[in-house]
């Protein structure tokens, strides 16, 4: 199991067992609480579930649990369609998506936490302020000099277009940015691998005409190359992108921007 950051001087504590009385198809979720109104240890809470009158996702779990049971627990949610990212969580040890985690692939016991080593808010809500200053950092939209023709849309080939696929279907989920160790480690200076996959979008878009001066800002010893290619993102990117290979064209461009 990753690490997850904890309030200082703090264990976590045995918490609740909450029972399914009567029910016959019953799941267990084992579920990290922690509110720091209260000033208490963090802790885990169990429920027992009855699947025979719930949804076949962990999210839909966990809005029973919420519905039904426990209206305290506290966790992101919104589209459960796998196009938001809000419900990205850490689910028996991997960090994936709840709306999109299917009960049958859990164990018997979910094991529910935060998305890893970030600062968490409340239960199962990580404090991803410093993660979105980063991704704003890269300037993660088109720029350019040149003036487009009146009443014109900006064109490109198809090929060109193709260069952007495993690109723009990121959604900003965290999972990834929260699975590698080298952003454990450096999430101050290096960039991550979400961010960098959003910054190499830009780059890959034969549209845009900052290249220069978006490898330009890259070109430092922690904003890219902290990537030791562990992959832990691309491992566990619910939407099956491949951000570890961004990275290694980024690598390329810069390098490629000196032998000039």
């Amino acid at each position: 199991m990753a690490e997850f950051s904890l309030p200082k001087n703090s264990k976590i504590t045995k918490g609740k067992y909450v029972k399914a009385e009567g029910a016959t198809n019953v799941r267990k979720l084992k579920v990290y609480r922690w509110n720091p109104d209260t000033g208490e240890n963090p802790r885990t809470d169990t429920y027992e579930i009855d699947m025979d009158s719930c949804g076949p996702m962990v999210l839909d779990a966990l809005n029973k649990v919420k519905n039904e049971i426990d209206t305290t627990l506290t966790y992101r949610r919104s589209c459960r369609e796998g196009i938001c990212g809000s419900c990205a969580m850490n689910i028996d040890g991997t960090n994936t998506l709840a709306c999109t985690k299917s009960m049958k692939d859990c164990n018997d016991t979910v094991a529910i936490y935060p998305l890893p080593h970030m600062d968490v808010i409340k239960d199962l809500v990580p404090d991803l302020t410093h993660f979105y200053a980063q991704y704003a950092s890269v300037q993660p939209w088109m720029q350019t000099d040149s003036v487009p023709l009146p009443d014109a849309e900006r064109l490109q080939s198809i090929e060109d277009r193709e260069k952007l696929d495993g690109l723009y279907e990121c959604i900003l989920c965290a999972c990834c940015q929260t699975s590698c160790p080298s952003y454990w480690w450096n999430g101050d200076r290096y960039l991550g691998p979400a961010v960098l996959l959003q910054s190499y979008r830009f780059l890959a878009d034969s549209r845009d005409e900052y290249t220069g001066e978006r490898l330009e800002d890259l070109e430092d010893p922690f904003k890219v190359f902290r990537c030791h290619t562990i992959m832990n993102c691309t491992n566990t990117c619910p939407k099956g992108l491949n951000p570890g290979k961004a990275i290694a064209e980024i690598k390329k461009l810069i390098a490629e921007r000196h032998a000039l």
